[in-house]
């Protein structure tokens, strides 16, 4: 009896680590990839269990038994296969260094005690960063051709907000804010992971304000209820069958898994990604991240400050946390004149090169029409003048012909020679 409580016991302690270890990872993709690194280090130590929570079970009470010496080389021979495999260029050092984070973790949240130092001093520290690039905006488009209605409205927000995917798993329609200047939307405003102790704002582009506003339009012309809480991305629905009741008024949120499955379908659905070749481990760009690395890169192609698109991006900017503080409408401006940049579709592109040169059009043909009006003033003036001078010579031809006085009349005529009103004086 006193045996059969214990275990009860232990089963109940181990759950607890396991439900700890998922509360210190507040991303779902964060926490997916940590548990399956994790179950990686299980599997290769040989533990029992169907699922990485009971073999999580199991290393417990293995440590328990075993005691810390057995923890710290299960992990030394964990780290020293992979750092063959870094040897034979399977994988690289920073990929090791983030198996060693997932189990680190756990350990810590089940004080397990280990000398992560003695570890560490043997591993390849590895890049920071990866060895990509971003898509062209050719290939963006060739994405964007996929097939799915939802497909245009997140590519465009991601790539021009750099949000991360899990901000998705937040997003609903009121934190979308459109932005307007002299009666048009300009831009939108969205709240990323509102409610949230890391909430921050950023800016999407007019395109992808006009593709989330079509899509949100769509569903609720299908029969969906659309409200401010409605969230920003959902399932689909059958579109052949007309229904008042069903799935379009059910809806189910997108989560950012959803959304990471579906860009990876468009990738390899538009022969934008292929099996890698012998060898290579990575693709030329990331599915997800590379939108984030567009966004930033443009940015600073653009000539935006480099600090406010950290502040866009949710980055740290240091000791400038406490103390940089530019208004919304600051970063609005600074925004918006890398807007153009941003913008991916052809047709908008367009459109705003016609609305552009409309534009300096409609300022020529103002600045043609105000030289044509000066100088229509400027022959009205003469032609008064003209006028007026007509009228005073008719007057003084008439003064003079009714003089009697001839010396008055001869200077008057020498007067009018002189300043060249007559060409010649007959005698």
């Amino acid at each position: 009896m006193l045996v059969e409580q214990e275990n009860n016991n232990n089963q109940t302690l181990a759950q607890d680590i396991w439900s700890l270890y998922l509360f210190a990872l507040k991303s779902p993709v964060t926490r997916q990839k940590y548990k399956t690194r994790l179950d990686k280090f299980f599997n290769f130590i040989g533990l029992e269990g169907n699922t990485t929570e009971e073999r999580s079970n199991n290393f417990i009470q293995k440590y328990k038994t075993e005691g810390g010496q057995w923890v710290f080389n299960c992990i030394l021979k964990f780290m020293q296969f992979h750092l063959e495999r870094v040897n034979r260029k399977e994988i690289t050092g920073s990929t090791i260094q983030n198996y060693l984070k997932s189990i680190k973790l756990f350990c810590e949240m089940a004080d397990i005690p280990v000398t992560w130092n003695k570890i560490r001093r043997g591993l390849p520290r590895g890049r920071t960063y990866a060895d990509d690039r971003i898509p062209t905006i050719e290939e963006i488009r060739k994405i964007l051709e996929y097939p799915d209605r939802r497909i245009k409205a997140i590519v465009y927000t991601m790539a021009s907000s750099g949000i991360r995917l899990g901000a998705w798993d937040y997003l609903r329609w009121g934190h979308i804010r459109p932005i307007e200047k002299d009666g048009k939307v300009v831009a939108a405003k969205i709240i990323v992971y509102a409610g949230e102790d890391e909430e921050y704002f950023s800016f999407i582009s007019k395109e992808a304000f006009d593709a989330i506003h079509d899509w949100m339009h769509y569903r609720q012309n299908s029969g969906e209820m659309i409200d401010e809480n409605s969230w920003l991305m959902r399932d689909l629905w059958d579109t052949g069958v007309v229904q008042l009741r069903g799935f379009i008024t059910r809806p189910k949120k997108l989560a950012s898994s959803g959304i990471k499955r579906l860009i990876e379908r468009a990738i390899w659905a538009q022969g934008l990604r292929k099996k890698l070749d012998i060898g290579k481990k990575r693709h030329p760009f990331q599915a997800i991240h590379c939108f984030r690395k567009w966004f930033k890169t443009r940015c600073e192609i653009a000539g935006m400050k480099p600090i406010n698109i950290e502040k866009l991006l949710s980055h740290s900017i240091g000791i400038s946390n406490s103390y940089y503080r530019p208004t919304e409408n600051e970063l609005l401006e600074d925004y918006l004149k890398v807007a153009d940049l941003l913008s991916i579709d052809r047709e908008n592109r367009l459109q705003k090169q016609l609305n552009e040169y409309a534009e300096r059009n409609n300022e020529e043909t103002y600045l043609i029409k105000g030289k044509l009006q000066e100088k229509d003033e400027q022959i009205k003036s003469l032609t008064d003048q003209f006028s007026s001078m007509k009228n005073m010579l008719d007057n003084l031809v008439k003064g003079l012909s009714e003089t009697k006085d001839q010396r008055q009349v001869n200077s008057v005529t020498q007067s009018l020679f002189s300043s060249g009103v007559i060409k010649e004086i007959n005698s």
